[in-house]
């Protein structure tokens, strides 16, 4: 994918788990680069945690 066709900020979630993590190393993988703190929730109906990572395209 060109830069063209990349968005410049992209919001990746999911539950807290290695998946997530891989998908954040392979955002950075690909160029992009970590913008703020991760941020965490705890779902107690579910009984899980949720998580969140800002990523952006350094100009």
């Amino acid at each position: 994918m060109s830069d063209t066709d990349r968005p410049g900020y992209r919001l990746l979630t999911g539950l807290d788990d290695h998946a997530f993590c891989v998908r954040v190393s392979d955002a950075l993988a690909d160029g992009y680069a970590l913008y703020g703190s991760p941020s965490c929730t705890y779902d107690s109906k579910q009984d899980r945690m949720l998580v969140a990572q800002a990523v952006i395209l350094p100009t």
